[in-house]
């Protein structure tokens, strides 16, 4: 039996082909390390993420998350609830409070549900996101005593992204000026960027798909502030955000005329680097830009 047990919500982008496979792949060597087994949730639907506030409606929107949090309920009882997707555990966590605060929001959650024989039970589980359970519940001394390749040399922006930050954000963290990337990057022997500026900023979301001179916008800062701090890589807890400001640098340099090449990596492609295990299980394959120094690191 593991040490720590989780009812898992991998979220759409997760799914093999997807663009944060990857994610996945690293997050699953983490767990085997740190003795952590994630039960997965059964016939799992979209959380509704941005598709939801086009024209839905809430209680629809709340539906999609109360459906997976029943059948949570259902597989693994009062596990708390555990996303590694920023999208995905904004919208468990958001759908809970609503259920929870509102007695007509119930109420619709009870009458949707029960035409597919579901239903929220009254106590609902914690949902966190995977961050709180590494920094909560394993804490930095036991992610420091995994180490068997310090990071030593690298100089790391941590990007927290806003939906790990806003509205609800991580416990004890600050809202301007989180530091549990930081931390993370330090305990794995890294170099965290101080003062990073850009830390808790918007990378635009979907808006790189609507209107993408205005997201390229944005992720021009918060990548130029990664290089003034000295930065070789940035690393982030967010799907969208590894997305956006991973992919589109080609994109970005040529509208602006800037010349970016710098990987953007989940943390815990980090730790997976850190704890001994080989590119592969660290997915770095899944680079659009190879996290070079990371891939040496690995292989020695």
């Amino acid at each position: 039996m593991a040490k720590r047990e989780y009812s898992f919500y991998p979220g759409c982008s997760s799914q093999s082909g997807a663009s944060s496979i990857n994610y996945l792949r690293s997050t699953q060597t983490v767990c085997s390390e740190l003795d952590i087994q994630l039960n997965e949730i059964p016939d799992w639907n979209c959380c509704a993420a941005s598709i939801g506030y086009a024209g839905g409606g809430e209680l629809p929107r709340i539906s999609l998350s109360a459906r997976n949090i029943a059948l949570s309920q259902q597989a693994h009882g009062q596990q708390d609830i555990v996303a590694t997707c920023a999208a995905c555990w904004l919208a468990t966590r958001e759908a809970k409070e609503r259920i929870e605060g509102h007695a007509k929001i119930r109420s619709g959650i009870d009458a949707a549900l029960g035409e597919i024989g579901l239903k929220v039970e009254s106590q609902m589980p914690k949902t966190r996101h995977f961050v709180e359970v590494l920094m909560e519940d394993v804490g930095l001394e036991e992610i420091g005593s995994k180490v068997k390749k310090p990071l030593a040399g690298l100089k790391i922006a941590g990007y927290v992204g806003c939906q790990t930050n806003r509205p609800f954000g991580i416990a004890g963290e600050s809202f301007e000026n989180p530091m549990y990337l930081d931390k993370m990057t330090a305990a794995l022997g890294a170099e965290p960027v101080e003062k990073y500026e850009k830390k808790a900023s918007c990378c635009g979301g979907a808006l790189m798909f609507s209107e993408p001179e205005k997201s390229q916008a944005l992720v021009k800062d918060i990548i130029e502030a990664a290089y003034d701090g000295g930065a070789d890589m940035i690393v982030t807890p967010c799907p969208v955000c590894q997305m956006n400001v991973e992919v589109y640098q080609n994109h970005i340099n040529k509208r602006f005329g800037t010349k970016f090449n710098i990987p953007v990596v989940y943390y815990t492609t980090l730790m997976s680097v850190a704890f001994g295990k080989s590119a592969k299980e660290a997915a770095l394959d899944g680079q659009m830009i190879r996290a070079a120094r990371l891939e040496e690191i690995a292989g020695k």
